[in-house]
């Protein structure tokens, strides 16, 4: 396949008017095959969303392979063509069986590719829960994230710890050492033992302003520390409600535009009309943007991923900023870099072409 006249994206060299081969599911050199006109559209890659939890009424936690699928088909019409969706703070049970769903699950054309999970929760601190449910907190456990990479066959890519909840600072090498990324989130800690936890290894923020200390000029923080070490990247949810547009730049000035990473947090009501949902098991009403428990408690996101770069382009953010914040570097962030988040020679050919003007989606191709 051939896609000529397009302006394809080219990292930080932007937008290049050039030719993009694709052969046998892959980026190439040169092909064969038919020819997509771009008509000056956009040529992106596919998105990829490493933080969410479902869309058009599933959830990751509804734990079946169905669901996974109903929820990728959803996330490649978006544009979104990688995903790693979050599971919530659940009993060690039902995390397995979610577990044993991811792994059963069946990938295929006309559905986003599962390319991992993101643990975020037990192990949180009771004080930063937001929508998660506190009965179900517990202590950092390496047995516990054994059995779940067991239960997923591999697929746990990241999990999100409180750093102050001990035994974390025994847990987060562990973790490390068996390959999972560790990522500081829904935490009260402060500066000095976020930086311990980025000495063990951690290298990710968890929805970063959301669920932790501001940052503050006498207490930085985990935000302060995630900054100062040029090994953790940040996530942010840019979906215009849970982070003001100028701190959304401000993140993106103080860690550097290689090192922000754009999630949905999407819950189930992505995709639906306003009315009552849940998230992990707790009530959720949705009205417009917002989706609230029942104490006014922001639960998740109801925008996809591809409309949260929509939102970024509408701050005043560089278009090909928000591209890269929501592919080469989610990607890069769990390892995946050299098969998704780019258009480079090799990569899964996954590609999104936008239309110039409104940045909608005019079609969406997915790799092997």
């Amino acid at each position: 396949m051939i896609i000529k006249n397009g302006l394809i994206f080219r990292g930080k060299e932007g937008f290049v008017k050039e030719t993009l081969y694709i052969q046998d599911g892959r980026f190439a050199e040169t092909a064969d095959g038919d020819v997509i006109d771009a008509g000056d559209c956009y040529v992106i890659p596919g998105l990829v969303d490493i933080h969410f939890h479902g869309a058009v009424g599933y959830d990751l936690c509804d734990a079946s392979p169905e669901t996974i699928a109903a929820i990728a088909e959803y996330e490649l019409a978006c544009g979104v063509t990688s995903i790693c969706p979050a599971t919530m703070t659940l009993d060690a049970d039902r995390l397995a069986r979610i577990c044993q769903s991811a792994a059963r699950y069946q990938d295929g054309q006309g559905r986003a590719r599962l390319v991992g999970i993101h643990l975020e929760g037990p192990f949180i601190a009771p004080e930063k829960k937001g929508a998660q449910n506190p009965e179900y907190i517990l202590p950092p456990s390496v047995e516990l994230l054994d059995r779940l990479w067991e239960e997923s066959h591999g697929l746990v890519k990241l999990i999100t710890v409180a750093p102050e909840i001990a035994p974390a600072m025994t847990f987060i090498p562990e973790a490390v050492r068996r390959g999972v990324h560790v990522s500081i989130g829904h935490t009260t800690c402060d500066y000095d033992t976020a930086s311990r936890a980025v000495a063990l290894g951690a290298d990710h923020l968890t929805h970063t302003c959301n669920a932790m200390p501001p940052l503050s000029h006498r207490a930085p923080g985990p935000i302060g520390a995630g900054y100062m070490a040029d090994s953790v990247m940040a996530e942010v949810i840019c979906d215009g409600i849970h982070v003001h547009p100028a701190m959304v730049k401000g993140l993106l000035r103080l860690f550097g535009e290689d090192r922000v990473i754009f999630i949905s947090d999407s819950m189930r009501a992505t995709g639906m009309p306003d009315g009552d949902y849940d998230l992990g098991g707790q009530g959720v009403h949705v009205s417009g943007p917002y989706a609230r428990l029942a104490d006014g408690t922001i639960a998740g996101s109801v925008s996809n991923l591809m409309q949260c770069v929509r939102h970024a382009v509408s701050m005043g953010i560089p278009l090909e900023t928000a591209v890269a914040c929501a592919t080469i570097n989610p990607a890069r962030s769990i390892g995946m870099h050299r098969q998704v988040g780019s258009l480079g020679i090799g990569r899964y050919a996954d590609c999104v072409l936008l239309d110039r003007d409104t940045l909608d989606i005019r079609q969406v191709l997915r790799g092997l």
